[in-house]
């Protein structure tokens, strides 16, 4: 199978055109993937079509057996006739197959290359995206959806074209036997397409709603995967299972909605189907007994009318089956064609090595969808080598400002500029390259504990690996355990404590040996005695190696040290200086320390300490 790099040319894997209105566009722009599998998308077209030749070909045969063998009495023909139906039946057996694995390739493909490029859009949509959507629907357009589109990439396109070659083949071979009976027979399909219409307009929106509600169920799942342990602490067992099974029985309304749209429908398609069965034994009979029609065109004739009915109700039964890839398709291109909020300007350079010296220019910020502004006109400069203690009151902005850094959001007004160069005017891989992350929620991928120090550097020698472990303090738990730095760690680092993780994720940044170091609060999960080893440890790197880091930190050790001090409220700066200067100049600070900075003994700091 061939395995292209993107869509098809100038489709969806290049640049993302917005998505079209409507399921029915939506689908044909995801059938465009199958151009990248020609070869066996005609393959199971070709077999298709010697499949539906051979169909056609047997009724035939079976007149050819009546008319001349029995009714003449001509063995020969019998024998000839049957011989025919026996090769028909093998190649039709082995096209068939041909056609079923072709299309199955292709379809396999198409799915390869949705969720390819899925995954791939959801690297690198922006973090203002993940805020508004649940994780469950992401999941949902992944799997479910892409399978949806799969199944009809597949069996269903095959299915429908199969459909519409019998249709046109049965309608010329009825009209050449007898036009006149054809036309009686054909007088139904009219009132049959009607209804298969109206069925397609109304299931269309329920697929939509079934993907949706299938989606929030694995949402509620996936959250209560995540936090067993808060729902057990809080006994929420009993809430949880009413909430599940509230989105469970949401889905099934919805699914029997849908089986309801099918049965109150396709009765009236049978009834139609069958009158029209009724009609051609009638007049046919009456044609026989005339002597105007052979039994063996009539047996034929009225096989033909199953095949005519056959690809109705199959083309009936598909609607649904486009219906309900039409609605994935629309949910997975409205993430595919989803604008990034953060990506690389036209002409963007490069960010040579950096100095580090860090300004905010007049920042403002609010985030994507909100009217509430974050940052209000926050200016300051930081130094090269210079450490920054980021404190303020609950909701001021901190970590807020340093998203800014590596550009996980974009400010809304002013400039941030490392070393001059506005960091929006440099490559994100380039400027993501120079700054070391440590996040107040770590975390770690199922792997070896080295693997994940080794991330961000995955050619780095054991020695380097090593080195940073030490640094972070974290060797000596790390070789304590039973294999060291090839233990495996569970998911999201199950199996180590909060400290053991976050000592891991220090040594993952400083491993990249950053010229920007940012610390959420990252050493919130350790004790007092391991902070102040790690704190210590850090110290020492950013002054040896003359780094610029930024800090938001709880213990009294960090703030005490830094270079310089930024206060927030209100989303602006309420003070900014040195430990001392703010101790004497500024009463938030002093609040703050006596109420949320902890002493390296692990108890609030009371206002005024040192």
């Amino acid at each position: 199978m061939q395995r292209p790099g993107g869509g098809p040319r100038g489709g969806p894997g290049g640049g993302f055109e917005r998505a079209q209105p409507g399921g029915g566009k939506a689908l044909r722009r995801a059938l465009a993937y199958l151009r990248s599998y020609r070869r066996d998308t005609a393959g199971a077209l070709l077999a298709l079509l010697l499949v539906s030749a051979a169909n056609l070909a047997a009724p035939q045969l079976i007149r050819y057996a009546i008319d001349v063998g029995i009714d003449r009495g001509q063995r020969r023909a019998i024998v000839l006739a049957v011989a025919g139906l026996i090769g028909v039946a093998i190649l039709r057996g082995l096209f068939t197959f041909l056609q079923g694995y072709l299309a199955e390739r292709a379809s396999q493909g198409v799915a390869y290359d949705l969720r390819d490029a899925l995954f791939a859009k959801i690297q690198r949509l922006s973090f203002s995206y993940y805020d508004k959507v649940q994780t469950g629907q992401l999941l949902t357009r992944v799997t479910s959806d892409v399978e949806q589109i799969r199944t009809f990439a597949g069996a269903g396109v095959v299915q429908l074209v199969a459909a519409l070659i019998m249709l046109v083949g049965t309608t010329v071979l009825l009209l050449q036997l007898n036009w006149r009976l054809a036309l009686v027979a054909l007088a139904t399909v009219p009132a049959i397409f009607l209804l298969l219409l109206g069925f397609v307009r109304r299931i269309g929106p329920l697929f939509g709603q079934i993907q949706r509600a299938l989606g929030g169920l694995n949402t509620i799942l996936q959250e209560d995967l995540a936090g067993l342990r808060v729902i057990r602490a809080f006994v929420r067992e009993d809430y949880e299972a009413a909430r599940y099974r509230r989105a469970n029985q949401d889905l099934l309304d919805k699914n029997l909605v849908a089986a309801r749209a099918f049965s109150n429908n396709f009765p009236f398609v049978f009834f139609f189907a069958n009158l029209g069965t009724l009609a051609v034994v009638w007049y046919g009979g009456l044609q026989a007994i005339g002597g105007t029609l052979t039994l063996g065109e009539l047996i034929a004739f009225n096989t033909y009318l199953g095949f005519l009915l056959f690809p109705i109700l199959t083309i009936g039964f598909l609607a649904a089956g486009i219906s309900r890839a039409g609605a994935s398709s629309l949910r997975v291109f409205e993430i595919l064609d989803e604008p990034l909020d953060v990506q690389d300007r036209p002409g963007a350079a490069p960010l040579p090595p950096i100095a580090g010296r860090v300004e905010f220019r007049d920042v403002r910020f609010r985030y994507p969808g909100s009217d509430r502004e974050i940052l209000r006109g926050v200016s300051f400069a930081a130094e090269p080598g210079q450490t920054v203690a980021v404190l303020g009151t609950t909701g001021s902005g901190k970590s807020s400002l340093v998203s800014l850094l590596p550009r996980f959001y974009d400010v809304t007004g002013g400039a941030v500029t490392i070393d001059g160069r506005d960091v929006r005017d440099v490559t994100l891989a380039s400027l993501r390259g120079q700054i070391g992350i440590v996040l107040q929620e770590t975390l770690l991928f199922s792997g070896p504990v080295r693997d994940n120090i080794a991330y961000g550097r995955p050619d780095a020698t054991q020695g380097e690996i090593e080195a940073a472990a030490r640094a972070a303090q974290a060797h000596d738990f790390i070789a304590a355990l039973p294999q060291g730095y090839d233990t495996i760690v569970g998911e999201r680092g199950i199996g180590l404590s909060g400290g053991q993780r976050q000592r891991i994720a220090i040594a993952r940044a400083l491993l990249v040996d950053p010229r920007l170091l940012i610390l959420d609060d990252s050493t919130s999960a350790v004790d007092a005695g391991t902070e102040a080893a790690i704190q210590e440890a850090l110290d020492g790197l950013m002054r040896a190696a003359h780094r610029t880091a930024f800090v938001i930190a709880q213990r009294i050790s960090t703030v005490r040290d830094a270079d310089l001090i930024l206060v927030l409220d209100e989303g602006g700066i309420a003070a900014q200086g040195t430990h001392e200067e703010l101790l004497a100049g500024s009463e938030l600070y002093n609040e703050i320390l006596g109420s949320q900075v902890l002493s390296d003994t692990g108890s609030p700091v009371a206002a005024g300490d040192d």
